[in-house]
């Protein structure tokens, strides 16, 4: 393989064993993977698995091979350096530079991204100690996915759960692609608390029936993601997706526009971005019927009477507090550029994102093509890609606003 050169380090939790299946994702798409386990991830799976499913020799210490200087030039030759399961004992390590295995040593002498997937007990998680750890590498430039919540050791669970390999993959290989392209450190959302809405609400007609739309939430969540892989803190507000939960993200499960309001203007009191990418219904009946309403009574041309929901966005950029960035979103039919101008200055948006939709248009669909525009009068067409693309496009804006200098 002469793919990108990635190093894979492992450390002693009972997760080592979703590493396997990390590592099968790098080599499978074409990278070059060096897996240094540390001596505690070894009594999880053995020596001859790593080196088997990377078809690399496995370093395990630095007196191996010692005239080849592993200690320094496997740290050095990285392009991108994955520590899944990170261990609070690792996390305290490269936090404070120790160096007393291959690992640590590969840390302290790598000058490529780096990537932390920490798994332990809720309780190791939350210690004042790990937290400050956490926040010194962050600080560094240090990628720390936020653990997932569920089953933990035993009968346990909390939040310390390794994220599944896929989202570790996702988020590393965003971060690889970036690097391999050149971009700009100052594109990254380190320190940042991102708020995402996805998905399209509904509106209860009777306890069976309801109006809503044909979001996915499918660019919300690209949003939600890459937004992980540039470092920020993420509150994704999800409205009746089924989508998978992001690595690294905090997710809060809305239905009615009503609820998507509450929770948007919860997190938004302490955000740094908002992210208006879900649909709310613009109208909801203004009555809902506490028994399913049956043809027989209603007749076959029943009235139903609507009222107009309140406009999240416009309410958001009202509230705006001094150097927060709010992005909103235009999903148009027709005149969609127009429609687009009218409604940033209505919302009194940063960035407005603005597409056409409809039947299989978009909605549901793996790409996008938007046009977004500025407070500023920008222009930015971005053409038609995976959401994925679309989504670090419209970061790549965000992250302007947010370092004017840089």
């Amino acid at each position: 393989m002469t793919g990108p050169h990635v190093v894979l380090g492992v450390a002693g939790g009972i997760a080592a064993y979703k590493a396997c299946e990390l590592l099968r994702l790098f080599t499978e798409s074409g990278h070059r993977v060096r897996v240094v386990p540390t001596a505690a991830a070894l009594r999880f799976v053995g020596e001859p698995t790593w080196a088997a499913l990377s078809g690399q020799p496995v370093a395990t210490d630095v007196w191996t091979d010692a005239h080849e200087v592993p200690h320094v030039a496997i740290g050095r030759s990285a392009q991108l350096v994955v520590v899944a399961p990170a261990t609070a004992d690792v996390i305290a390590k490269a936090a404070h530079g120790l160096a007393d295995d291959l690992l640590t040593n590969t840390l302290l002498t790598a000058r490529c991204p780096v990537v932390l997937a920490p798994a332990m007990h809720t309780e190791m998680w939350e210690h004042p100690a790990t937290a400050a750890n956490v926040a010194t590498l962050r600080e560094r430039g240090v990628i720390v996915i936020e653990p997932a919540v569920g089953r933990l050791n035993g009968a346990d669970t909390g939040k310390g759960r390794l994220p599944e390999p896929e989202e570790i993959f996702f988020v590393a290989r965003r971060l690889l692609a970036r690097a391999l392209r050149g971009q700009e450190q100052s594109a990254l959302l380190p320190h940042m608390h991102v708020v995402v809405t996805a998905g399209g609400t509904r509106e209860p007609l009777d306890p069976v029936r309801f109006l809503g739309n044909r979001s996915s939430g499918k660019q919300g969540y690209a949003l939600a993601r890459t937004a992980v892989a540039r470092g920020a803190r993420v509150t994704l507000i999800s409205a009746n997706v089924s989508l998978p939960d992001p690595a690294g993200v905090a997710v809060v499960r809305v239905g009615t526009t009503e609820e998507l309001r509450r929770a948007t203007l919860a997190a938004a009191e302490e955000a740094d971005v908002v992210v208006m990418a879900a649909a709310p219904a613009d109208f909801r009946p203004e009555q809902v019927a506490t028994s399913k309403i049956k043809k027989d009574e209603v007749g076959d041309k029943p009235t139903l009477q609507l009222v107009a929901n309140p406009d999240i966005a416009a309410e958001l950029g009202e509230q705006k507090r001094p150097g927060q960035i709010l992005v909103a979103f235009a999903a148009e039919t027709s005149d969609a550029v127009t429609h687009g101008r009218a409604k940033l200055i209505r919302k009194r948006a940063d960035l407005i994102v603005v597409n056409e939709v409809g039947v299989e248009k978009v909605f549901g669909q793996e790409t996008n093509a938007v046009t977004v525009i500025g407070s500023d009068g920008s222009v930015s067409e971005v053409g038609e890609g995976p959401k994925e693309e679309i989504a670090d496009a419209i970061w790549d804006l965000v992250a302007a606003r947010l370092h004017p200098d840089s």
